[in-house]
């Protein structure tokens, strides 16, 4: 084996997603037999930024050596033994004790009459992968990790990619990790609570996650044959109500179904945030399906249930396409370490699997195509015209 390929590190940044134990063990199996190392980075980026490599209590917290033996049942249940945190080495609001006072970059802006002053930590990055002798990174998470990947790829450190989330809106692959399992729990979920909203005669909204795209409301609809609105799409409040009251007087059960993106909208009502910013600049969202509710029973005077399908939907086991795509994805960046490659990502591209860039930052989320997804009169999934699509019916943008 050349030097080059001695030793990898693996982290998981972001969301959990059923899946992700699988890739982690997959490539620590691989290396085994290989004889490289691999070692685990725990909670994502701020294992760089915080590690301290004089300090042994700092090692241990924060650095975990993968092997068989400590790897063989993970990929049987979800989440991820590497832990995970929304930390952004760019924009760190707060240094850990040991870099205070380095002089390291410090950039401040000004939102809402507030200033913010947050610190690059790049240089500690790229130190700390040198200490450690990490010739090889495998950056695993969603849009805001994988655009902290692209950087470091630019600043020439050796770094494979694997998209991961839910919201399946990575760009440059039709899918990423978490996106099968949390289909298959939206649609269970809705499946059970049909008895409950049809015992009560009431119209159902269910919230799920997609700050701003669509793919698992729409997915989940899909499934279920319900109702949906998504970012993508603005709707027409008095026309989705009405919808609504018509499929309810139509059911024989008196009942009707909805699910919304939480980043979802309607004419007149603006997606409301509260809290702090995490490190990506995101805050939380005021429930959209709370502020339907209220719409429906101000105009319609009709009686909801509201449920939130949100963090139950990425919580347990991977279901089968989650696991075999997570262990595919593992192993192509195994084998893209193996060649020396770099800059790249696992995505599946017109069904087929294969090694793309990873996506460029500035071009933001990928986002539903309404034409050929979203019927935007029935406000529903479009059923029609899907021969000659990749499997999960979309393609890489």
């Amino acid at each position: 084996m050349g030097v080059a390929r001695k030793r990898i590190g693996i982290l998981t940044g972001g969301g959990d997603v059923p899946g992700l134990n699988a890739i982690i063990k997959t490539v620590t199996y691989r290396g085994s037999e290989d004889g490289i190392e691999v070692v685990g980075l725990r909670r994502g980026w701020e294992a760089l930024t915080h590690l301290n490599l004089d300090d042994p209590a700092s090692k241990s917290h924060y650095l975990i050596p993968l092997n068989r033996e400590n790897t063989r049942v993970i990929d049987r249940r979800g989440g991820t033994v590497l832990h995970s945190s929304r930390t952004n080495p760019s924009k760190m609001k707060k240094l850990p004790d040991h870099l205070a006072g380095r002089g390291l970059p410090i950039s401040e802006s000004t939102k809402a009459g507030v200033t913010t002053k947050t610190w690059d930590v790049t240089g500690q990055v790229l130190a700390n992968l040198s200490g450690l002798g990490i010739e090889h990174l495998i950056a695993i998470g969603g849009d805001d990790t994988l655009s902290y990947a692209d950087k470091l790829n630019g600043l020439g450190v050796k770094i494979i990619a694997i998209p991961k989330t839910m919201d399946n809106d990575v760009r440059n692959t039709e899918y990423c990790i978490g996106f099968s399992t949390a289909i298959t729990r939206a649609s269970d979920a809705i499946q059970r609570q049909r008895t409950t909203i049809g015992s009560h005669e009431r119209i159902g909204i269910f919230r799920i996650f997609g700050r701003d795209a669509g793919f698992t409301a729409l997915y989940t609809a899909y499934a279920t044959s319900i109702r949906c609105v998504v970012p993508e799409y603005k709707v027409n409040l008095g026309k989705l109500i009405e919808l609504l009251r018509e499929e309810k007087r139509a059911n024989p059960s008196n009942y009707a179904l909805i699910v919304l993106s939480e980043g979802a909208e309607w004419d007149g009502y603006k997606v409301q945030e509260y809290g702090e910013p995490d490190a990506y600049g995101h805050r939380k969202r005021a429930s959209v399906a709370e502020a339907l509710a209220d719409e429906i029973k101000r105009r319609a005077g009709e009686e909801t249930i509201v449920s939130d399908l949100t963090y139950d939907l990425r919580s347990g086991d991977p279901d089968f396409i989650d696991k075999l795509v997570a262990l595919t994805f593992g192993n192509m960046a195994y084998d893209a370490i193996l060649e020396g490659k770099t800059g790249l990502m696992s995505a599946l591209v017109e069904g087929r699997y294969d090694l793309v860039p990873i996506p460029d930052a500035r071009l933001g989320p990928r986002v539903l195509d309404v034409a050929s997804t979203y019927n935007t009169e029935r406000y529903r999934p479009l059923y029609s015209n899907k021969r000659g699509l990749p499997i999960f019916l979309n393609r890489a943008s």
